[in-house]
């Protein structure tokens, strides 16, 4: 039998604002545990939540961007469900009426195509404290400085149908709230993470399967591979006669597994009502125009501006524009250029730039060349000063600190690049008297020898001849 994938994520998205959705407490990562929960945060008798009003602009800001529903009315709702880490016993969320309703977002796929992901709601609510297993002799420490941290719960449609669609969705919404500045997109810090509804179903069969719930996977890998784990396994049960349960699983990155954490609940498990201590929240249209004139240009309308008025590939301006923070870097090269060459730019900040950031493990934020420093490198080339191959060991030199650009590692190594037409026509001449062979091969019709006589020509000159030149005077003398 032929199975259909049918996946749908919940990306919990901690926002950016510098105290939390309903208290003043700081959210700050890192603190020492329990120095950030305030009497707000744990529920104590006699205090009130008050809505942080950047969180709510945070949420529209998003909605926004993904062509949304603004709700002008919306309601917290009490979650309520016992767990260590709740100090309240509830949390505080939005359930029948989201800030954000209907909206949608593209997705690139493997074989270039977009395809349309809906989103179904995003929603405001407070995070929960943190359950520590680890250095307590068999006991759980509770660390409630999360509590209270404002999340936006982005839903989306159950429109994916492969973990790599999945992924590639997880990838726009993480490169689009970091494109609006309302979250570092901080996996590790548990600053984006997600929850991912998986099941399968016949295919041609409309109905949906049943579906488990993957909890709180915070990587990009990790959500892959836990889809895939998953949809091997709920196959398995089904082609043996068995029969899927719905139910939360936890996926162990290390057994490469998931496994029954416990039955899934529904929405009456959690018996929802609205908070009495909150009022509905009213958002009118001049709040919403006010927000919409803050948006960034986005990074679909980035793609197609690098590719209609910049020339580039659609393949380079997507790689460009895959974070906010390239993009930015790419634009302050080609500013320095005098932007005389996009291509030339974007092949190095894709190929060089980002090759060695990879190696080296750091983001394009902490590139030891700027912007900058990379342009003083672009620019020898452009006039001559330096090969393209030179440049490569001018940025290598960069790179590990030992010039404040180009033009003083190239002074201070001597790279500068030989353009005298005498000094490069007696090199012509030596490789040519030392390869009569070659030469005779080459006027008998093996014209593929031409890159031999350049490899050698550059050889002699450490690579300091100009290119253009040596192939112009080995033409001529070649061809007589």
């Amino acid at each position: 039998m032929e199975w259909e994938v049918v996946i749908g994520l919940e990306i919990h998205t901690q926002l950016a604002t510098k105290s939390k959705i309903f208290s003043g407490a700081a959210t700050a990562y890192g603190a020492e545990p329990n120095t950030q929960a305030c009497a707000v945060d744990l529920g104590l008798p006699g205090v009130l939540p008050v809505l942080n009003a950047e969180a709510v602009r945070m949420a529209i800001k998003f909605g926004l961007a993904v062509d949304a529903e603004i709700s002008d009315r919306s309601v917290f709702a009490r979650k309520n469900y016992f767990y260590p880490d709740l100090p309240k016993g509830y949390q505080i969320s939005q359930y029948e009426l989201p800030v954000v309703g209907k909206g949608h977002i593209n997705i690139e796929l493997e074989d270039g195509t977009e395809k349309v992901i809906g989103i179904t709601r995003a929603h405001l609510e407070e995070d929960a404290g943190k359950s520590l297993h680890e250095d307590f002799d068999g006991e759980t420490g509770i660390d409630l400085n999360r509590a209270g941290t404002p999340l936006l719960e982005i839903v989306s449609e159950p429109d994916m149908r492969s973990a790599k669609e999945a992924v590639a969705y997880m990838k726009k919404i993480h490169s689009l709230v970091r494109y609006l500045e309302i979250c570092d997109g901080n996996m590790q810090e548990g600053s984006f993470r997600c929850d991912a509804n998986v099941s399968v179903r016949p295919k041609g069969q409309e109905k949906f399967g049943t579906r488990a719930e993957l909890k709180n996977i915070n990587s990009f890998r990790n959500v892959e591979r836990a889809i895939n784990y998953e949809i091997e396994r709920q196959i398995d049960v089904l082609e043996s006669g068995g029969e899927v349960i719905q139910e939360t699983r936890l996926y162990d990155a290390d057994k490469n597994e998931t496994r029954a954490m416990r039955s899934k609940e529904e929405a009456n498990d959690y018996r929802y009502f609205p908070d009495p201590d909150l009022l509905p929240l009213i958002i009118d249209e001049v709040t919403i125009n006010e927000i919409k004139a803050t948006l960034p240009e986005l990074p679909n309308e980035k793609r197609d501006r690098f590719v209609n008025e910049l020339g580039l590939s659609l393949y380079d301006a997507s790689v460009l524009t895959s974070s906010r923070e390239l993009a930015t870097y790419f634009e302050s090269l080609l500013a320095a250029t005098g932007g005389k060459d996009p291509k030339q730019c974007a092949n190095w900040v894709i190929g060089d730039v980002s090759g060695a950031l990879n190696k080296a493990n750091l983001d394009i934020s902490e590139s030891p060349v700027s912007a900058e420093q990379l342009a003083s490198v672009l620019n020898r080339i452009t006039d001559n000063t330096i090969s393209g191959k030179i440049a490569k060991t001018v940025f290598e030199a960069l790179w590990a600190g030992e010039g404040k650009d180009a033009d003083e590692i190239i002074e201070s190594k001597g790279l500068k690049q030989v353009t005298d037409t005498g000094a490069i026509e007696a090199m012509v001449d030596e490789v040519l008297a030392n390869n009569p062979d070659q030469v005779q091969q080459y006027r008998d019709g093996k014209e593929q020898l031409i890159g031999f006589f350049v490899g050698q020509i550059m050889k002699a000159s450490k690579g300091k001849a100009n290119p253009a030149q040596v192939n112009e005077l080995l033409q001529k003398k070649l061809n007589g």
